[in-house]
């Protein structure tokens, strides 16, 4: 037995014995795995971004994550990670970054920033911060002795274009304006308000997300004439609590540029028609239910027609249309189309290859560009989406333009000599004239669809009363203003 020198004195030190000193470092010897990775599990710590950060879309973003206290983590697996493991953002193993296991949607927009990883520091870079990363995140740590990891939120926002806000022409009494903006995120709110900060009820609002998610919003508004003040347009990101405003001021500044723009339309209708061309109905092309006039210049739907069942297949198995003879591969062509007081139809030029059997959505990308009249009120194209068009005076017979080399479809109100829209595309191929006068909707003018005589005007039908106001062009007067 070894006896322990003891002292009362406790001031005193008291010397070990060198069997004891011996006995401690031996076992420091024989576990110095379990020790160390035990301290290194109650003390080190895997320090990362708070809990929730903020990036704007198309900016750059940084994920900070280092070791408290300091440790070298130059040889230590980290990861980068949404909200599982094995959801790889960013990979760093034994000095080299593994791309192969990369989530494809960060490839290519992360880089590491490793100047202090000796301190156990990291940074990733994540550039061009699009609406989908939003969502959880972590990095995690790894070696033989140590595993540990952070884990925040990141959220997206982003602040759209700056509003614009254009003329669309005259509606109820009223001038319509269409204020657009694109790139928010989330889903922005508008907001139209007068010269008193007052809000006005938009006449139409839509809000679309595209492909990246991003939103992009179109709205307008009718101002009644005589309203000669501010009228303001702002969009608002409801996170970010930002907004874009744009304002425009209504008074002789918009008479003299609705003066201009109705100028303007007037000249180019003008020119347009030194370009007249026959256009002749091609019957063979023609659906079952229409019927074409001997001198191929009329088209309307036949009374046997408006009677088929709704489920029967002659009524789907093509389009009840009817196509030009002629074929339009080059150059400037000009028509004109009297349409009378029908309440529905469809007017344009589609591509000659286009196929007819089934239903077809009647827009440029499907190979068409025509303009429409749905149930005697409302006027519209396909570009690609429903766009209302507002006309100061309903057309009796409307004007189509085509310049091919320009890729160029433009539509003209004849009944008062101005413009109503302007398709601008590629045409792949030849085109014809498309005329579709819908079926019959009990209307008390079922009018056909009639190519009039060109370049002489007003020969096509016969000249209606003069108390007829849709057949009178507009002129402004004194106290009203002129749509281009």
């Amino acid at each position: 037995m070894v006896d322990f020198p003891v002292s009362l004195d406790s001031s005193q030190p008291v010397p070990l014995p060198s069997s004891l000193v011996f006995l401690t470092g031996l076992l420091l010897l024989l576990w110095p795995g379990e020790l160390n990775s035990e301290a290194l599990n109650e003390e080190v710590k895997v320090v990362g971004p708070e809990e929730s950060i903020l990036a704007l879309v198309g900016e750059e973003v940084e994920f900070l994550c280092q070791l408290s206290p300091y440790l070298d983590a130059e040889h230590m697996e980290i990861r980068w990670f949404r909200s599982h493991a094995s959801d790889v953002v960013h990979l760093y193993q034994e000095g080299q970054e593994l791309h192969g296991q990369q989530m494809a949607h960060f490839l290519n927009r992360t880089q590491l920033v490793r100047d202090d990883i000796t301190d156990g520091s990291v940074t990733l870079q994540l550039r061009g911060v699009l609406p989908a990363d939003a969502g959880p995140y972590g990095c995690r740590f790894l070696s033989s002795t140590f595993s540990g990891e952070a884990i925040w939120q990141l959220e997206v926002a982003g602040l759209g274009s700056d509003p614009h806000i254009s003329l669309e022409g005259f509606k109820e009494g009223g001038i319509q304006l269409r204020c657009s903006s694109s790139g928010w995120y989330p889903k922005p709110q508008a907001q139209w308000r007068d010269h008193q900060g007052k809000c006005l009820p938009p006449e139409t609002e839509a809000i679309i997300q595209d492909t990246q998610g991003l939103f992009s919003v179109e709205t307008s508004v009718v101002v009644l004439e005589g309203a000669h003040s501010n009228v303001s347009c702002s969009i608002q990101n409801p996170f970010l609590v930002q907004k874009k405003e744009f304002v425009i001021q209504i008074a002789e500044k918009l008479q003299t540029e609705l003066d201009w723009r109705r100028a303007e339309g007037q000249a180019e209708w003008r020119a347009a028609q030194q370009y007249a061309v026959d256009v002749t109905l091609d019957p063979a092309s023609a659906h079952p239910s229409l019927e074409v006039s001997e001198d191929g210049k009329s088209v309307s739907s036949r009374a046997a027609a408006r009677g088929l069942a709704p489920g029967d297949p002659q009524r789907f198995s093509e389009q009840t249309c009817v196509l030009s003879r002629e074929r339009f591969a080059a150059g400037r062509h000009y028509w004109e189309v009297h349409v009378g007081r029908r309440s529905r139809w469809f007017l344009g030029a589609c591509l000659a290859s286009v196929p007819r059997a089934g239903p077809a959505r009647l827009s440029p990308a499907s190979g068409y560009w025509v303009m429409g009249l749905w149930n005697g009120c409302e006027y519209f194209v396909l570009d690609p989406h429903r766009v209302a068009l507002a006309l100061r005076v309903p057309p009796r017979r409307v004007g189509v333009f085509l310049d091919c080399e320009a890729g160029r479809l433009s539509f003209f109100n004849v009944s008062d000599s101005s413009h109503i829209f302007t398709f601008t595309d590629t045409f792949s191929g030849s085109l014809c004239a498309y005329f579709r006068p819908r079926a019959h909707d009990g209307s008390e003018h079922p009018d056909p669809l009639t190519i009039c005589p060109l370049p002489v005007r007003g020969t096509c039908v016969p000249e209606e009363d003069d108390s007829d106001t849709w057949l009178q062009p507009f002129e402004p007067s004194d106290t009203a203003v002129g749509l281009w």
